[in-house]
């Protein structure tokens, strides 16, 4: 897992971590589920969202066919924690693809995108391991539709 650290928050890291707490997105957009102690935040969008500018700077290839999934571990008491995030995601034929997740720490931020190929109204099966600061692992699975966007 790659990490990238910024030292201040800046406007296009704003705009991820918008994404990342599904603010400008509709409710159902952003999903959580319970880990322990733990909340694993969790949402799926197409990288046509992020602006070319945004995409660049943080390595994101944007295309009709590619999604981002964006992976926070909070803490109810103390806010966003780091953890170890690894995952897969399947599709219906049962093809796999390993998720490479790349840990943002930016601010008191921190987040974990990964960038998904996929089929036009395509359902994918998501397997995300997380060990969470306690050293509990995790299984977060969720299934999602996706579409292509022609932005």
């Amino acid at each position: 897992m790659r990490r990238i650290l910024r030292t201040s928050k800046s406007v296009t890291g704003a705009a991820v971590a918008l994404l990342a707490l599904g603010t400008w997105l509709p409710a159902s957009a952003e999903q959580f589920r319970q880990l322990g102690a733990y909340q694993g935040h969790y949402s799926l969008v197409p990288t046509t969202f992020l602006s070319p500018e945004v995409a660049a700077d943080y390595g994101i290839t944007r295309g009709r066919d590619r999604a981002l999934l964006n992976v926070s571990i909070i803490d109810p008491d103390a806010g966003p924690v780091r953890a170890e995030v690894t995952g897969t995601v399947r599709d219906l034929l049962g093809i796999v693809q390993p998720l490479e997740f790349e840990e943002i720490l930016e601010g008191d931020a921190v987040y974990y995108l990964a960038t998904v190929k996929h089929a036009d109204q395509e359902v994918l099966r998501f397997a995300i391991d997380v060990r969470t600061p306690d050293g509990a692992s995790h299984l977060l699975t969720f299934q999602q539709k996706t579409y292509w966007d022609d932005r």
